[in-house]
């Protein structure tokens, strides 16, 4: 946090939202809120790292919807989240092309090292694990992620390099 208080960086987020949401020009065209929507929240949880309560309250009253509109959309996309996650978000695709390819293998052994089941944490805030639907890299199938890096042509076998990657 470089000398700031959780407080002050809290607020430094805020602003950076608040900023980002005020350069859509919402208020020229009020019907397409809801349409803002999801490129606020990715937006959101890249600033945060996750959408708690306070983060939603926000984003409803700037986009002047309701908190339940807002809930809605993050509990309905997997890729959102209201929980903290790991400096580590490990998901593993488990879309067709990868389930068919052993993609629950390469889930198990993940879960298996981490001592974590998907959508926990470990308990030193080091690594998420989670699943996704689809990623859209069936041509590399079965592939997992960690962060924005996609590894593909996953196997069990390759698990334990991918954590030894992740190495402070």
């Amino acid at each position: 946090m470089g000398g700031q208080t959780a407080a002050e960086v809290d607020t430094a987020k805020f602003d950076e939202l608040g900023k980002f949401i005020d350069s859509l020009n919402i208020n020229r065209q009020p019907d397409r809120r809801r349409g803002y929507l999801i490129q606020v929240l990715h937006r959101a949880q890249h600033i945060f790292g996750y959408l708690p309560e306070s983060v939603q309250n926000f984003v409803a009253a700037k986009l002047d919807i309701s908190r339940a509109d807002v809930y809605g959309v993050i509990s309905f996309y997997s890729y959102f989240t209201d929980k903290p996650v790991g400096r580590y978000k490990i998901n593993v695709c488990m879309g067709t092309a990868c389930f068919v390819k052993g993609a629950p293998k390469v889930l198990d052994e993940f879960r298996r090292l981490l001592g974590i089941k998907e959508g926990e944490t470990t308990p030193d805030g080091k690594f998420f694990l989670g699943a996704l639907r689809c990623v859209g890299a069936c041509s590399l199938a079965p592939v997992a992620m960690v962060n924005d890096r996609v590894y593909g042509n996953m196997t069990a076998d390759k698990v334990a390099g991918v954590l030894a990657e992740c190495i402070d």
